[in-house]
């Protein structure tokens, strides 16, 4: 009974899991790439979220069709895709700012930074 009910709503405990692993390394981890990192383990398992959302159990391909059919919207689709862009470009610019921390401060550890610019 318990297995049928996990096993049939296992995307959602992967997600939440993904969510959990990305939300603690952004706010439990020091070091700048581990919150990049953590970042983007938040925002993919978002992404997967909404594509999983988005299926229809025997959909098929927003064509038209002689008889009948069930179709799945593709607009959930273009709209990650669009995001999976704008998170390459941040985790891009997040890298980029990590090194130019790094060469003005030396460290990563988030605690030391606000040390040293004070």
């Amino acid at each position: 009974m318990v297995l049928d009910i996990i096993f049939a709503k296992y995307n959602y405990i992967i997600y939440i899991t993904l969510m959990t692993i990305g939300f603690y390394g952004m706010i439990g981890k020091r070091n700048l790439i581990k919150k990049l990192i953590g970042m983007s383990i938040f925002q993919y398992s978002i992404f997967l979220f909404y594509v999983s959302a988005a299926d229809v159990s025997g959909g098929t391909a927003p064509i038209l069709l002689k008889e009948p059919a069930v179709y799945v919207n593709p607009l959930p689709h273009v709209l990650i895709l669009t995001a999976i862009v704008v998170a390459v470009s941040t985790l891009a610019v997040g890298l980029s700012l990590v090194i130019r921390i790094y060469k003005e401060f030396g460290t990563l550890d988030e605690d030391k930074i606000i040390e040293l610019s004070r």
